[in-house]
């Protein structure tokens, strides 16, 4: 069967709405997710003979609803599931016709709250991000966690499982819990969309789930407007995936000086400096908030005008908030900026036991070498880095500095 393609994205701009909503009536989400499907399959079969409803997510909602009932009347039902499928024959009465636009929106963040419960692995929360919030198949999953359907379905399988008997709460989360659990809802989201950015840099026809990590970020920005954190995290993702076009060419890494500043998207950058600003008036931020600061301050279209005395105040602060090696090693770039590569290789030592294994560490202590003159180290440095990365593009990148240092 031919899908239409406008009627599939009428339909999945209404997934999340939809299976929100149903999760909340059901508390159920396997069940919720499975009506959810069912609604969708049929408005693709039924839309092109019919049209699209004028209300299409009401029309996807009360499908689901009469599934959900069937399913539940065929079931044993006990007084409970009675009583869930009384409130789902009331729900679609004519009466009940409107919906509450702010039910909507807590029902949606009640669900991007579940599926981020620290209960569960990251690994797990990502995967059930991308299936039940994004709505994208779990075929698409697979592909982006680089595993077989078989074994994404058993994962998302055990996820929902999870949350069913370990009573994960389907509503949110108490004022003195809320900060600490939209701090893991970010987390995910910014580690979905660095998982999408590197996996782009070495897949030819990759998921793009960098894309659905910002709309994720979009979703969620919208539904908690108050949040400083949540407006400077999109801030920061749209900061970055504007220069992804910018950042790779066919064959190799650019660095961000060397970088063709008429390729960055300039719209997606002036979108984030306002988002940044509206973080900035809400009060205090966070981590996100300052990585969001210091990459508007690259973003500007002369690489010798950048501010690296402001950068390295920040990544000061940023060391104070979040003491990481791969902070401090970033630092230690801007540290070489505004004083001297020799100053920066000072920093730069005493994270090596922490960075053994990381290519980037060496990579960046390869061009400090060099830069202070120390050419045979460097040399080793670049070759370490060399043979801690599989990515073919930044091995190219690798062996060009150390041909063009003529190392």
């Amino acid at each position: 069967m031919l899908i239409d393609t406008h009627i599939a994205s009428v339909a999945a701009k209404e997934w999340t709405k939809v299976l929100s909503i149903l999760t909340s009536e059901l508390r159920d989400l396997s069940l919720a997710e499975e009506m959810t499907q069912e609604a969708f399959v049929k408005a693709i079969e039924q839309w092109p003979a019919s049209g699209v409803p004028q209300r299409p997510g009401a029309w996807l909602l009360t499908v689901a609803r009469r599934g959900a009932i069937d399913r539940l009347r065929r079931a044993s039902v006990g007084r409970e599931k009675t009583a869930v499928v009384a409130r789902l024959e009331q729900s679609i009465s004519p009466a009940a016709t409107a919906v509450d636009t702010s039910l909507v929106r807590d029902e949606q963040l009640q669900l991007i709250f579940a599926c981020c419960h620290p209960a569960l692995s990251l690994e797990t929360q990502l995967a059930l991000v991308l299936r039940c919030v994004l709505g994208l198949s779990t075929k698409s999953v697979a592909h982006a966690f680089v595993v077989s359907e078989a074994t994404m379905a058993q994962r998302l399988v055990r996820g929902k499982r999870k949350i069913k008997q370990s009573a994960i709460p389907l509503h949110m989360p108490d004022d003195a819990v809320l900060t600490d659990r939209l701090a893991v809802v970010h987390s995910a989201i910014y580690l979905l969309y660095n998982q999408g950015y590197l996996s782009g840099n070495q897949d030819k026809d990759p998921l793009d789930v960098s894309s659905e990590a910002i709309r994720l970020a979009r979703l969620l920005a919208s539904l908690m407007p108050e949040s400083s954190e949540t407006k400077a995290l999109l801030a920061l993702l749209l900061l970055i995936e504007s220069r992804s076009e910018a950042h790779e060419t066919d064959k190799t890494i650019v660095l961000l000086a060397d970088q063709d500043r008429t390729l960055w998207r300039w719209p997606l950058i002036d979108e984030a400096q306002h988002l940044l600003d509206q973080s900035l008036k809400l009060g205090k931020g966070g981590l996100y908030q300052l990585q969001a600061a210091i990459a508007s301050l690259h973003c500007i279209h002369d690489p010798e005008a950048t501010d690296w005395t402001q950068i390295e105040l920040l990544y000061r602060s940023l060391i104070t908030a979040a003491d990481t090696p791969v902070v401090r090693l970033n630092h230690c770039v801007a540290v070489a900026m505004t004083t001297s590569p020799a100053q920066a290789l000072v920093l730069l030592a005493p994270l090596e036991e922490a960075l053994n294994n990381y290519h980037y560490y060496f990579s960046t202590k390869g061009e400090l070498l060099y830069r202070n003159g120390q050419y045979d180290e460097a040399r080793q440095a670049f070759e370490r880095a060399l043979s801690l990365t599989q990515n073919k593009k930044e091995k190219a990148f690798l062996r060009n500095q150390i041909t063009k240092g003529q190392l």
